[in-house]
């Protein structure tokens, strides 16, 4: 006849966790996906600062990649821009690049990458400001 399950189903779920508890690969903690997400939008903001030729922020937002991702970042040469247009929607990109660097920054309480990225969004928005009034 019908004889019941014994065991306890595994059931597995998106992330490679399984319902009864047990880890899955791959696994990483919270901790390590925000470092990585944050290294990835550090790389990012630092792209874009590379290009507006910002080689002082530049330098300290690559310290912050490299303690993130235990090696040096990879760099971008800077870019070629001679209209307002173009040099403006680079500060935009590199604003908002430093607005979510500073979300995943606080949420990890990486208080020296806080700091930085919020650095980085008030000299992006100055530069905007100044666009915008000529």
């Amino acid at each position: 006849m019908y004889e019941p399950i014994r065991t306890k189903p595994v059931v597995h779920r998106v992330g490679g966790h399984h319902s009864d508890g047990h880890a899955g690969y791959p696994h990483s903690s919270r901790a390590e996906a925000l470092d990585a997400q944050l290294g990835g939008h550090l790389a990012a903001l630092l792209a874009v600062t590379d290009e507006l030729g910002l080689d002082g922020a530049a330098a300290r937002i690559a310290a912050q990649v490299a303690r993130l991702r235990g090696a040096e970042p990879a760099r971008a040469a800077r870019a070629d821009i001679a209209d307002a247009g173009g040099l403006a929607a680079l500060h935009q990109r590199a604003h908002d690049l430093a607005g979510r660097t500073l979300v995943v920054a606080a949420s990890r309480a990486d208080t020296t990458v806080a700091i930085l990225a919020a650095e980085r969004m008030d000299a992006h928005a100055a530069e905007l400001d100044l666009a915008g009034s000529h």
